[in-house]
């Protein structure tokens, strides 16, 4: 059971853990919708399906906010602590650091075993909802996604191109080439027009495009044997204006949460990622071993045609290749050179063809190692955050916020750095993953053994008096010179 200190502890953490984990999870949050924000804006969505797609987006960024959050959190109430000289207090009545540290040691713990599953049950299941979403939103209202320039398939049957798109919704067009899709035993159409607009159509399952001055070519195939289709002459219609309306229900009624993409590794759990390594594992060896014969069998081609040339040399003083003829000489040279050529472009085909494969193979062994290792960063983060806040015995926003941000920083481009490395096929992923923990950890333990020693890390005047002798030489010569004035 829970004495009154161990509930007045938890009570001061969980005042600034919600507060920054809501400060926190708002900030990532935008972060991901200035990223995302070109695939969903304009797309006539509801209000409920936007917080819909923020909130499955959301949910990813937990894993990498409640390390930081329980950071902050831990620095300040700590902080806070020291400050109203509570655990000073604590210490006269006998109760260790660590015994103070022990309640919050637990929450943390329990904290980091619920982002475990968190990460391993939930995410995956939001990453897949939030992906599919996305891509169904992308393929919604096909006229806010025409490029200039580029024939777009969007439009059910029918391939278009505009030269210009401009106005305020992108209404107006200019060079319009619009070809409907048929087989070769069907009617063709194509429409050429020197510009357009989209109206609003009384049905909103149809998209009505007005046309101006323009031809309609077509002929007239379907049904008729090849002799006919021979003999049959095209037709072009010109007109001054022409409205079309294309049928887009089968796009506007696509159910934005249906599920066409489910290929991911984001969206297995740590025994399905696993399985996904081990196969990727045998897929990479037999790979490697396929590309590995295959070089080696045309570097040995290249050794055999080297050793044939120089067994033709009848004396063994004349293997030289200056008493070879020039012509002669020319013909061997070029064919070594060919054949060397062809070896480095095919090590340079199969080296390209490997990299792809172990970045993967990286992405999957680090995704997967990051469910387990951002649990053991919580607990990290405590330890450290706990010391600097005992030691620095400031709370509020200011100092800690400021050494906890420092921190993540470091923890983030080691994180970062460590990937990329591994990505390139430099470093063992599961090294990779676990490195940022391999070096805090140490950090940490450093950290609470000075805490636990009543170190005075932060402390300005020891500072000063390790630097007291020689400002004390500068001082002396100052007052001498004033004594002789």
């Amino acid at each position: 059971m829970l004495k009154i200190l161990d509930r007045y502890i938890i009570k001061t953490f969980f005042g600034p853990f919600f507060f920054i984990f809501s400060v926190l999870f708002f900030i990532f949050i935008v972060n991901i919708v200035w990223v995302q924000l070109g695939q969903f804006m304009g797309k006539g969505l509801s209000t409920w399906e936007i917080l819909k797609l923020l909130f499955y987006l959301g949910v990813s960024v937990i894993s990498m906010v409640l390390p930081l959050t329980i950071l902050l959190a831990s620095i300040m109430s700590f902080g806070e602590f020291g400050e109203r000289y509570e655990l000073a207090a604590m210490k006269a009545a006998g109760i260790s650091l660590t015994r103070v540290m022990m309640p919050l040691l637990g929450v943390s713990t329990a904290l980091a075993i619920m982002l475990f599953f968190f990460s391993n049950n939930i995410i995956p299941d939001f990453q897949r909802k939030a992906k599919n979403m996305l891509f169904n939103i992308a393929q919604t209202k096909p006229a806010l996604n025409f490029t200039p320039g580029q024939f777009i398939d969007q439009l059910p049957g029918y391939m278009v191109k505009f030269d210009k798109i401009y106005g305020e919704n992108g209404e107006n067009i200019e060079g319009v080439f619009v070809h409907r899709k048929a087989s070769t035993y069907e009617n063709q159409q194509s429409i050429v027009a020197e510009k357009g607009k989209f109206v609003p159509a009384a049905n909103k399952n149809f998209l009505k495009l007005v046309l101006f001055n323009g031809y309609i070519f077509e002929d007239n195939f379907s049904g008729k044997p090849d002799n006919v289709r021979l003999k049959q002459p095209d037709q072009a219609i010109k007109f001054d204006t022409l409205t079309s309306h294309f049928d887009i229900s089968e796009i506007i009624n696509k159910a934005i949460d249906e599920e066409q993409i489910t290929d991911d590794y984001r969206f297995q759990t740590f025994n399905q990622l696993q399985k996904t390594i081990d196969k990727n594992k045998k897929d990479n060896e037999k790979f490697f071993a396929t590309s590995s014969g295959d070089v080696l069998n045309q570097t040995n081609s290249v050794i055999t045609y080297m050793e044939q040339n120089k067994s033709k040399a009848i004396p063994k003083a004349q293997v030289k290749l200056d008493t070879v003829k020039s012509d002669k000489k020319l013909e061997m040279i070029y064919n070594a050179h060919n054949r060397l050529d062809n070896l480095k472009s095919t090590l340079e085909t199969k080296n390209n063809e490997i990299n792809p494969n172990v970045k993967y193979f990286s992405k999957v062994v680090i995704y997967q190692q990051r469910i387990l290792t951002y649990s053991f960063t919580c607990i990290i983060f405590f330890l450290i955050g706990a010391s600097l806040g005992s030691i620095i015995r400031k709370g509020g926003m200011g100092l800690p916020v400021i050494i906890a941000i420092v921190i993540f920083i470091i923890f983030y481009v080691i994180n970062v750095g460590v990937e990329n490395i591994a990505w390139a096929g430099k470093m063992n992923p599961y090294l990779a993953a676990w490195l940022p923990n391999i070096i805090l950890f140490p950090f940490g333990v450093w950290m609470t053994y000075k805490a636990l020693t009543d170190s005075q890390l932060f402390d300005a005047e020891k500072y000063k008096g390790l630097l007291k002798p020689i400002t004390k030489l500068f001082s002396k010569k100052s007052d001498e010179h004033k004594r002789y004035q």
